[in-house]
This record gives C-alpha cells, sequence and structure tokens, in this order.
C-alpha cells in the first residue's frame, strides 16, 4: 500500500492504492461509459497499468495523488479520486495547480459518492497543500461531473482544449492556508 493518509464519509472509504486494486482499477478504465468523456476511449491492460503507476508515483513524489474509493458497505473499490499533477500541455497553464480528478465504475454512479469524496478530500488538501487554487478539467457534456465540481466549489474559468478535444477549465479557491 502506498503511504496516503485513509479518509472516511459516512459510506466511503478513501485509501491509497494497494497492488491487488489493480484488477478493478483496470475493469473501470476500460469501460468505454466511463471513459468516453475522460479519454475518449477504453483502456487497455498496458495503458491501465501505466496510469495506476503514475497515481503510486504522484504520491511518492508529490505527497499527494489519487484516494481509491472503497464502498463501505460491500468492500468493493468503485473509483478513484484525488489530486494531479499532469504536466498538461494546455493553455492556459496548469502549471503549479493541483488537478482535482474523480472517476467511478458505472455501478457507482447516481448514487452521490464522487461528491462525498470530494467533501472529504478538499478539506485535506486545503490543509496541507500550498497551492491558492485547485483545478480541474472536463468536458463540456460532461454534465454529472460539472455538476459535482460546481459542489465541490469549482467554477468555469476557460474554455479550452486538450489534444484536440474540447474542455472547461475550472477553478476552486482554497478556503484555507496551510500551515
Amino acid at each position: 500500500m502506498v503511504d496516503a493518509p485513509r479518509l472516511e464519509t459516512e459510506r466511503l472509504i478513501l485509501r491509497g492504492p494497494a497492488r491487488d486494486d489493480f484488477a478493478a482499477v483496470a475493469a473501470i478504465w476500460a469501460d468505454e461509459q466511463v471513459t468516453r468523456f475522460v479519454l475518449r476511449a477504453p483502456l487497455s491492460g498496458e495503458e491501465a497499468w501505466m496510469r495506476f503507476l503514475r497515481g503510486i508515483g504522484h504520491w511518492m513524489l508529490c505527497g499527494y495523488g489519487l484516494w481509491y474509493l472503497e464502498e463501505k458497505a460491500t468492500g468493493r473499490l468503485i473509483g478513484e479520486v484525488g489530486f494531479l499533477d499532469a504536466h498538461r500541455d494546455i493553455v492556459p497553464s496548469l502549471e503549479g495547480t493541483p488537478e482535482v480528478g474523480w472517476v467511478l465504475a458505472r455501478a457507482a454512479w447516481g448514487k452521490g459518492y464522487a461528491t462525498e469524496a470530494l467533501q472529504a478530500l478538499l478539506p485535506w488538501g486545503d490543509e496541507r497543500l500550498s497551492a491558492a487554487r485547485f483545478a480541474c478539467m472536463i468536458t463540456p457534456e460532461n454534465h454529472a461531473s460539472l455538476r459535482v465540481a460546481a459542489k465541490g466549489g469549482f467554477r468555469e474559468a476557460a474554455r479550452t482544449s486538450h489534444r484536440g478535444t474540447p474542455v472547461l477549465l475550472l477553478y476552486r479557491d482554497r478556503t484555507c492556508r496551510a500551515g
């Protein structure tokens, strides 16, 4: 297990990744309905493995990264949520601004889990990360994620494109300063 803090909500456990999580993570990223707005195409096992390693590397190098969402009632891994430094080639630049991202297995959609997870991780980021604000990047047609972002305090700041796909950049100012 990666040394990531454990956070809990009423229905979720947010925890660091473990090698045994890979099969569930790969299944999420292989679902074309899950990836249609995020990547536009499902990931192969190899691509999912590289993404999995990227998440672990964030914790090791940046001190933040992705948490894996475990449903308390079932113990199932149902998604990922967290902070990224993706070094994206995008204008305006996100350099120095941690991105917040989330993805959920289709079976977990519509239950408020993404919003619940953000309510746990955003205060953690406000307390521990030194950035003045957080960003997220969402395709305009991903209405569910735009609603989640709005509930997390994110507001549209720019319309741009990433890898040829139109995206919205949304920002959320920190609510407190790190110590």
